[in-house]
């Protein structure tokens, strides 16, 4: 059953714990949320709230784990109740539990006791991210949830899940089903209830304001403002003025009084983007307003105070930048609290057609393309290529893709050249320079020299030794497409007859 499609009725609560006294405890959630619920549909045996969530409506399903016999039966609920939010609590709270139970369908977790203000900010930030049409996959869900409904209508059919799904919600845009994605995803789940600050190191394009707005959105700030400020993208005599604000006549151009990034995300969270950027004496003032959570508007004399969560971010070695004395080692102590690497494409490469899949999906309904996938030859290429500018660049790359082609999959021809030619990739699969540079064999006699399908037999075999067999990577090693491979071992077949 889905959750309501209009805006006349109000949502529909059920709420399932073996203890009633819990169950009604819960329920009072109701009277703290903004939108208009009916009545909250109480239970204290599951049997019961199966057979309801089959055949009637929900919009939000509190459910107790305990009851239910643990997060491993939670998928059955989840099943029943496609488009609703669903919230798991538990006196067993334990952070690889709430990974289990999200995964398991639950799109929040709480640790009993929790308070009613807690589990309703909750509820109301996934009452915000409900999609009214949810059939098409996207890598972004943001949109409201509709909440009318025709009252215990037929179960209709779950629609189709997205192609892409995060390991923990919150993280629906940091797309990544490899193991080091999903220790990030985990790391991320247990970073975000926290209050301290955030560091996040990895190359350009790797997905570092992903990753914050991930722990942003998971935490207990999401109601409130995310705000990010690249620091490289702004002149070092700005940066100041643009994180604390500043009053009108501080400096020429200075009209009016303005408020600095700081004080915009009183309550939520700055995101500092390219930390590594920042001037030495700005560094001196940012560690300042980290340890007394004060500042001073530029050109004010009033000090001001607010309660700003610090995620910073860089593409740098912060240790060697501390060795140049380019970033302060007591600043960098002050924000290295919770660390967090985002590794390169290149070492995860279990995630480069999940991602190329991804906006596939997303940019050919933007630009009204009807593309479909990948052929073999595509995806062999883009496996191979070492993608120096990470997942930036591959996005980048199928979107040129889709608007510049037509057509149901995306073949080798419409990869852009330097993925296409890859003599000059760095990071190769294959060093064939060590190959070419060998000393030239001695000459031999002319009944010595081997045919050439036997040499070209020798060299496929040799790459596909290399790589386990593996038709797609020796394909693109040797710079071939995978069906030339297989139509040359045809006809060795063919002549062994």
């Amino acid at each position: 059953m889905g959750s309501n499609e209009g805006n006349a009725l109000p949502v529909i609560v059920r709420v399932l714990d073996a203890s009633a006294s819990e169950a009604a405890r819960t329920s009072a959630v109701c009277a703290k949320l903004s939108t208009s619920c009916a009545d909250p549909i109480l239970y204290t045996d599951s049997a019961s709230c199966l057979q309801d969530l089959a055949d009637k409506s929900t919009d939000i399903l509190i459910i107790d784990l305990e009851t239910i016999g643990g997060d491993e039966a939670l998928e059955a609920y989840a099943v029943r109740c496609p488009k609703a939010v669903i919230m798991a609590v538990s006196a067993k709270g334990s952070v690889s539990r709430a990974v289990s139970a999200m995964r398991a369908g639950a799109h929040d977790f709480l640790t009993k006791p929790f308070s009613l203000d807690a589990l309703a900010s909750k509820i109301s930030f996934q009452l915000k991210q409900r999609r009214p049409v949810p059939d098409a996959p996207s890598v972004n869900a943001s949109a409201p949830l509709d909440v009318s409904r025709a009252p215990d209508r037929q179960p209709s059919k779950a629609p189709p899940a997205p192609a892409i799904q995060a390991e923990t919600p919150g993280t629906g845009k940091l797309i990544g089903v490899s193991v080091q994605m999903r220790d990030v995803h985990e790391q991320i789940a247990r970073m975000a209830p926290s209050q301290a600050p955030v560091f996040i190191t990895g190359e350009s394009g790797t997905g570092k304001e992903l990753c914050a707005n991930a722990i942003h959105d998971l935490s207990e700030r999401n109601p409130n403002r995310f705000v990010t400020l690249n620091c490289a993208a702004i002149p070092r005599d700005l940066i100041e003025s643009e994180i604390f604000g500043y009053m009108r006549g501080a400096f020429t151009g200075a009209t009016e009084n303005r408020t600095g990034a700081a004080e915009q995300a009183d309550g939520g969270t700055l995101f500092l983007d390219e930390i590594g950027e920042m001037d030495l004496m700005l560094q001196s003032k940012l560690l300042r307003f980290l340890q007394t959570g004060t500042f001073q508007r530029l050109g004010d004399t009033q000090s001001r105070q607010v309660d700003a969560r610090i995620i910073c971010a860089t593409n740098r070695n912060p240790v060697a930048e501390i060795t140049a004395g380019r970033f302060r080692e007591d600043l960098y102590y002050r924000l290295h609290v919770l660390p967090i690497h985002l590794p390169p494409l290149r070492e995860r490469r279990d995630d480069i057609l999940p991602l190329a899949e991804a906006f596939l999906t997303r940019y050919s309904t933007e630009e009204r393309r009807s593309f479909k996938g990948f052929d073999a030859d595509a995806e062999a290429r883009i496996l191979s290529y070492s993608w120096p500018g990470n997942v930036r660049q591959l996005e980048n790359t199928v979107r040129q893709i889709v608007v510049m082609n037509e057509g149901a999959a995306v073949t080798f021809d419409m990869l852009p050249m330097v993925i296409r030619d890859q003599s000059g990739r760095p990071n190769a699969v294959i060093d064939l320079s060590r190959e070419r540079s060998r000393i030239s064999v001695p000459s031999r006699p002319f009944g010595a020299i081997e045919p050439l399908w036997a040499q070209e037999r020798k060299i496929i075999e040799d790459a596909l030794d290399a790589f386990d067999g593996n038709i797609a990577m020796a394909a693109a090693a040797l710079e071939i497409s995978p069906s030339t491979i297989y139509r040359k071992r045809q006809s060795w077949t063919a002549r062994s007859v």
